[in-house]
């Protein structure tokens, strides 16, 4: 028999849950770089370039196109690699809630 109130229950701390993870995210860093190296970001889980670092040689004015080009680059990077890590501690921190149902994402949860 289906018991309505147990799935409140689940209800509420699928809710809880995803909220703690969605919180979390502020404590995810990942990294990007470009030109091997001379332009590198992170950024955190919740998208947000905390961290940027340009190496002096490429501090010239004739090289201002590709000193932009590279940190485009290295701050993309790091945002498909924070996407990544938040939607994986997004699924362990609803792991065992939600039923594994092939084709659902729940990425938009996140915030």
């Amino acid at each position: 028999m289906f018991d309505m109130m147990k799935m409140m229950g689940k209800m509420k701390e699928v809710q809880s849950r995803m909220k703690e993870a969605q919180e979390n995210l502020i404590n995810i860093s990942a990294n990007g770089e470009a030109g091997a190296g001379l332009v590198q970001a992170t950024v955190n889980g919740k998208h947000q370039l905390t961290s940027l670092s340009i190496d002096a040689s490429l501090l010239k004015a004739d090289d201002k196109e590709v000193l932009q080009d590279l940190i485009i680059a290295a701050v993309n990077k790091a945002a498909q690699e924070a996407e990544v890590l938040a939607k994986e501690s997004l699924r362990k921190s609803t792991e065992g809630l939600i039923p594994n149902i092939p084709g659902m994402d729940l990425s938009g949860l996140m915030g």
